[in-house]
C-alpha cells in the first residue's frame, strides 16, 4: 500500500516512528492516529482513535496510542497524520502508515 509520506520505504520501526512524532509535535503539530480495513487514496473517511492531541509534547504519548491502536486493531491500515493549524485552518503537513496487515 502507497499511502503518505515513506510510502515507498520499508515499514518504519517504533524507534523511525517516534522520530517522525517528534518532529511533527516540535513544530507545534498536532497529532491523530486513525485506522481503516479500506485503504484506498480516494478512501478519505478513516476512523479516528480517540481525540488529535492537541498539545502534547511527548512523543512517547503518541507512540503509545499508535501501539494502543495496533493491539486493537491488527488487521487493520493504521496512520498518523500532523495537522498544522497555523493561520487559523487545519492543513494535513504530514501523514504515514505505521500498520499495514499481513
Amino acid at each position: 500500500m502507497t499511502q503518505g509520506t515513506f510510502s515507498f520505504l520499508p515499514d518504519l520501526t517504533d524507534e523511525e516512528i517516534g522520530l517522525q512524532l517528534a518532529y511533527a509535535l516540535g513544530r507545534g503539530w498536532a497529532v491523530s492516529v486513525e485506522f481503516t480495513d479500506d485503504p484506498r487514496p480516494r478512501n478519505n473517511y478513516w476512523d479516528m482513535w480517540g481525540l488529535p492531541m492537541f498539545g502534547l509534547e511527548d512523543p512517547a504519548g503518541a507512540l503509545h496510542e499508535v501501539n494502543e491502536c495496533r493491539q486493537a486493531y491488527p488487521d487493520r491500515y493504521i496512520k498518523v497524520s500532523a495537522y498544522d493549524s497555523r493561520h487559523g485552518r487545519q492543513t494535513t503537513a504530514l501523514s504515514f502508515l505505521v500498520n499495514r496487515p499481513q
